[in-house]
C-alpha cells in the first residue's frame, strides 16, 4: 500500500556515486515521469535500508521499503576488515534488496556505503563481491557527501524558526554533524564534521558485561570521554552560547533518537508516524540516556522499541547524544525518521526533472 511521505514537525511533552539505471533491474516499458519509480539504498556499519519511491506533488510517495541491521562493521575495529559472517548478512540483506528493485521496476537508483566500507581493508573486495552477487553496484561515499545528503533528506522537520541549526546523524560507525543556514530552499551547509564514533565502534571500544551499575555507568562515562576528545576538533567552531543560552534548532537522524523518542511516548511498539516530526526536550532524552547506561543489556531488551537487536548498541548512542547536546545545548531536539535515503531519492528526482 503506498504511503504519503510524512510532512510537518509535531509537538508533544516530549565522493558520490553516480546515478545509474540499476544493473539488478531489467528494462522496463516507458511510463510517464511521474509514475517512474526511483531507488535510494543505504547500507551502513550497521543497518541496510532501502526506499522506492514515486514523485508526487509534495515530494514522494512510498512503494515499497526495507530495514534489516547487519552490522556490517562488526569487529572492524580490532581487525581493519569486514568480517566473513559480516559480509554474509549484508548480502542476504541486499539480495532481497535486488529483488524489490526488479519487481518494482525501479527506473534510476542509488546505491551507497558507508564508514564500514570507508574504513575496511577489504572494502573494494567487498563491494565486488556485491556486484557479483547482486548485480547492486555500491558507491562508497565520503563523510562530507553522507553528511550532505543526510541534511537534504531530514531539513524539512527543522521546527521553524531564526539563525543556524545544527543537524546529527548517529551511524554504526561515525557521527556527521552540519552546522547549517535553512533559510535557503536548500540548506546551506556552514561547516560539518565527521567523528570516528557510531554505535557499533563505540560499543566495541569500551564493552562492558558486568553486572554492577556503578562498573556500567563507568563505562558510559568512558564512552562519553572518548566523544568528547573528538567532538573538541569541532566544537570551538561553533558559534558559543553561555549563560542557559538556547543556541536554537536541533535535528537528530538516527536509530538512536528515534528509540529515545519511542520510549519518551511510551510507545508499546515503534510507530514511524508519531515518532517522525516529533519535538522533543532535550532534557527527557537525557534523563532517558542516563536510564539507559544504568541497566543491563537483558534488562533494555526487555523495553518496547528496543529489543534484542538494539539492547547492546543504544547505550553507545546515548553517549554520543549527550555529548552532541553538550557542544550544541539546545533546549529542544527534533526527531527525523529520514536522511540519507530520502536525500538521495530528492537528489535523483530533481536531476532526472521531478523535483521533490
Amino acid at each position: 500500500m503506498e504511503k504519503p511521505w510524512a510532512p510537518a514537525p509535531r509537538f508533544a511533552g516530549g565522493g558520490s556515486a553516480a546515478a545509474v539505471k540499476s544493473p539488478a533491474v531489467p528494462a522496463a516499458a516507458p511510463v510517464s515521469m511521474g509514475r517512474r519509480t526511483y531507488a535510494a539504498l543505504d547500507l551502513g556499519t550497521n543497518n541496510c535500508r532501502l526506499l522506492i519511491a514515486r514523485p508526487a506533488k509534495d515530494g514522494f510517495v512510498v512503494v515499497d521499503a526495507f530495514s534489516r541491521i547487519v552490522r556490517l562493521g562488526e569487529g572492524l575495529a580490532a581487525t581493519g576488515r569486514l568480517s566473513d559472517a559480516a559480509m554474509d548478512r549484508a548480502v542476504a540483506a541486499l539480495s532481497i534488496c535486488a529483488d524489490k528493485l526488479r519487481r518494482r521496476h525501479v527506473h534510476l537508483a542509488r546505491s551507497v556505503a558507508t564508514e564500514a566500507c570507508r574504513q575496511a581493508k577489504n572494502g573494494p573486495e567487498f563491494v565486488e563481491r556485491v556486484r557479483r552477487e547482486t548485480g547492486i553496484a555500491l558507491g562508497v561515499i565520503s563523510a562530507e557527501e553522507e553528511a550532505r545528503l543526510a541534511v537534504l533528506g531530514c531539513h524539512a522537520l527543522l521546527e521553524p524558526g531564526e539563525g543556524q541549526a545544527l543537524v546529527f546523524d548517529i551511524g554504526g560507525g561515525s557521527t556527521e554533524l552540519v552546522l547549517i543556514d535553512p533559510r535557503t530552499p536548500v540548506p546551506t551547509v556552514l561547516d560539518w564534521f565527521s567523528a570516528p564514533w557510531g554505535v557499533v565502534s563505540l560499543t566495541e571500544s569500551e564493552p562492558c558485561t558486568s553486572d554492577a551499575r556503578e562498573d556500567r555507568l563507568a563505562a558510559y562515562g568512558r564512552m562519553r570521554d572518548r566523544v568528547r576528545a573528538s567532538f573538541s576538533r569541532f566544537a570551538p567552531r561553533l558559534p558559543r552560547y553561555e549563560d542557559g543560552r538556547d543556541p536554537g534548532r536541533l535535528l537528530g537522524t538516527s536509530g538512536t533518537v528515534t528509540t529515545l523518542a519511542s520510549l519518551h511516548l511510551g510507545l508499546s511498539s515503534y510507530d514511524r508516524a508519531a515518532v517522525d516530526g516529533l519535538i522533543v526536550p532535550a532534557e527527557a532524552m537525557r534523563t532517558i540516556s542516563g536510564r539507559l547506561a544504568g541497566m543491563g543489556a537483558k534488562e533494555r531488551a526487555t523495553l518496547p522499541c528496543i529489543g534484542q537487536e538494539r539492547a547492546d548498541l543504544v547505550v553507545a548512542g546515548c553517549a554520543i547524544l549527550d555529548e552532541i547536546l553538550a557542544i550544541w545545548p539546545a533546549h529542544r531536539l527534533g526527531v527525523a525518521d529520514r536522511g540519507i535515503r530520502e536525500g538521495i531519492l530528492r537528489s535523483l528526482m530533481a536531476n532526472d526533472g521531478n523535483a521533490a
